[in-house]
């Protein structure tokens, strides 16, 4: 059944134009192709870049709050309790009064005892200010990291100016090393993050959001990279980035209490990001990638509908996060 499915997975009708294999996909001539078992190295890179975070949020992240005024609080850890603990995750974190007059009895302690026990357990849940901001930092430094590198990678290159160039010689496009590195980052953080959603500070309006965006980010690039299509998937990512570490480093300064610097920072990311993500985006890069094929080719790969189809996802994403920053910028500019 493994055999049949990795067969059907690399059929390559499904990723290639006609009259194309995989054997044409072998280095020569100078020419060097993304290989789909490449993308194996970015869980261990994925790791790699747990480690950087844990000593960047522990040596830099923590001076730099407590230079801004952001100090540790230390909450009180309730007294243990199997009774109440079983409660609090199986049943409600928030009782009754009449379940914690039972839950009183059943431990012979006072109903006050049994309030003080939920408060403060419910106050271990909530990340605290310091951690919040450490987290803003880790991505606000990879986020800049990542569009600093992603500029370089791409300024002196046609395609970035030229998106008709992205097709130019498709699907004989070398991998140049800075589109590998720029690849393996990416997945890799992406992977990073989701290995940490179930410790990171849980945002309960958008946490679904987020999970089908790293889901998506990740199935896309990898599938872009198999497919060839970088030259696009570098564009993808450096419009999805330069609008990020703006919004971090708002947050960082809200956590500081830095009002003026967090409105202004913020009002900075809301323009790039509807720039980026409410029109470049669609009507650069999905123009690229939904029209430009059809115009090389008249019988699109099964390939096109996959991806088109989660960057459409992903643009469905762009307009619900632009709701919800115009609803911010509303409250901001209308109701101060």
């Amino acid at each position: 059944i493994l055999k049949t499915l990795n067969s059907w997975f690399w059929w390559e009708n499904i990723w290639m134009p006609v009259n194309v294999t995989w054997a044409h996909f072998v280095d020569r001539d100078g020419l060097v192709f993304p290989k789909p078992h490449q993308l194996y190295a970015t869980i261990p890179y994925a790791f790699v870049l747990l480690i950087i975070r844990f000593l960047s949020e522990r040596y830099v992240a923590i001076p730099l709050a407590k230079a801004l005024g952001i100090k540790n609080v230390r909450r009180v850890k309730p007294q243990p309790n199997p009774v109440l603990e079983s409660y609090f995750r199986e049943c409600s974190r928030h009782p009754s009064q009449s379940e914690i007059q039972g839950l009183a009895k059943k431990c012979n302690c006072t109903v006050r005892l049994v309030e003080k026990w939920f408060r403060r357990r419910r106050n271990l849940e909530i990340p605290t200010v310091l951690r919040k901001f450490q987290e803003a930092f880790w991505r606000f430094s990879f986020y800049l990291a990542s569009s600093i590198a992603g500029f370089i990678f791409l300024y002196d290159k046609p395609w970035f100016y030229d998106i008709w160039q992205t097709w130019v010689g498709y699907p004989f496009q070398t991998l140049l090393p800075s589109q590998y590195w720029y690849y393996m980052a990416e997945i890799s953080f992406y992977w990073s993050l989701l290995f940490t959603l179930g410790i990171d500070n849980r945002r309960k309006a958008d946490f679904l959001a987020h999970v089908v965006h790293h889901l998506a980010a990740i199935g896309l690039m990898s599938g872009s990279w198999c497919g060839n299509y970088v030259r696009l998937g570098t564009l993808v990512m450096f419009v999805h980035d330069t609008a990020d570490f703006w919004l971090e480093a708002a947050k960082m300064f809200n956590y500081a209490h830095w009002e003026k610097t967090c409105n202004i920072l913020f009002i900075i990311f809301s323009i790039v990001f509807f720039i980026t993500r409410i029109i470049l985006f669609p009507f650069w890069i999905l123009r690229a990638t939904l029209y430009q094929p059809t115009y090389y080719s008249t019988t699109p790969v099964i390939a096109y509908f996959l991806f088109n189809g989660q960057l459409l996802i992903l643009q469905g994403l762009h307009l619900y996060w632009g709701y919800l920053i115009f609803k911010i910028l509303k409250r901001f500019i209308f109701l101060k």
